[in-house]
């Protein structure tokens, strides 16, 4: 879907002016927005094909007639396994206009064309570049803190029982922040690569604003990283304690069956047709030593499995005590 904005009132308007900058968003390209990008703005589709790469880096490149700037933005949707991951969104900026191309719908955009971005101006475009990777960087902090809660929720219920549900949970969101943090590297190359060139006319204020949005995007990186280290190590923990978990379960079954291993093994052997001890006693007492027996397994069996109490330590005794004890001696 294409939709052409242009500003009116501080405000972006559907619509576009001849004499006026516009900005055409291109959100969930089909072939026929392909087909118009291709007829009517004259891109070409070797650069619309880069744009729609879903494995597309950041980069920025001059070509004859505008600057092509490809972003990778941040982009939430729940019915994903993976809810949170990235897109390349690739702007192309004209002299007198400024495309956005990006095969879904981005919450970053969103916000832009709901007037939800203070300073937004047409009439400067290479600051418009700015305010959407200003706007990204935002969006980024806000998903990492998200994610943040997400795995602390995930967390608490895992401590209460572990299931395979809570752990796929986890590593979804690991996988999320493996998605972040390459996407994050990327821009950042990006923004090194916009204060060193003229690529973009950039005035005196917008550098200092685009030397600000790369901070931001540091501060995102090294978030994405901490919390992807917390996670892994949160992953390794839980391992641990369903493995140790499945040791106790193991003991006690191994336990359980040595216990009845017991009263089976005396069963099988008076079953035999040989002379055996005890075998003139008749039913009744058979029946009793073979209870005895069975209660003997069980009370072997609980005192092996309930676990031991620790014993309380001995409270040491403070230095000046025992100086008193040894005086008393000496006197």
């Amino acid at each position: 879907m294409i939709t052409i904005w242009k500003q009116e009132n501080k405000k972006l308007v559907e619509g576009c002016d001849k004499d006026t900058p516009c900005w055409v968003d291109a959100r969930n390209v089909t072939r026929e927005d392909i087909r118009i990008l291709e007829s009517e703005y004259h891109i070409a589709p070797e650069i619309i094909m880069d744009i729609l790469d879903q494995d597309e880096l950041s980069r920025i490149e001059r070509e004859d007639d505008f600057t092509l700037i490809i972003v990778r933005l941040p982009i939430f949707l729940a019915a994903n396994e993976v809810s949170y991951f990235t897109i390349p969104v690739g702007i192309l900026l004209f002299p007198d206009r400024i495309i956005t191309i990006c095969w879904a719908d981005c919450e970053v955009l969103h916000d832009i064309t709901n007037n939800r971005v203070r300073g937004i101006s047409l009439s400067d475009l290479p600051a418009f570049v700015l305010r959407v990777l200003s706007r990204a960087d935002l969006m980024y902090l806000r998903y990492l803190k998200e994610i943040n809660r997400r795995s602390n929720t995930i967390e608490l219920e895992l401590q209460k029982s572990v299931r395979n549900l809570e752990l796929i949970q986890l590593l979804n969101l690991e996988k999320s922040l493996v998605y972040f943090t390459t996407s994050l590297k990327s821009n950042q190359l990006l923004f090194e690569k916009l204060m060193k060139t003229r690529l973009i006319q950039l005035d005196e204020e917008d550098r200092d604003w685009l030397e600000d949005v790369a901070t931001d995007n540091k501060q995102a990186i090294e978030m994405s990283e901490i919390y992807s280290n917390i996670l892994s190590g949160m992953m390794d923990a839980f391992a641990s304690v369903i493995s140790n978990n499945l040791s106790i379960v193991m003991k006690r079954l191994t336990v359980i069956s040595l216990v009845l291993m017991l009263p089976t093994l005396i069963t099988s052997f008076y079953g035999m047709n040989v002379p055996l001890p005890m075998t003139g006693w008749g039913g009744y007492r058979a029946v009793l030593a073979i209870i005895a027996l069975c209660i003997g397994s069980s009370v072997a069996a609980i005192l092996l499995l309930v676990d031991k109490v620790p014993k309380k330590p001995k409270k040491i005794q403070s230095g000046r005590r025992r100086l008193k004890k040894r005086n008393r001696a000496i006197q």
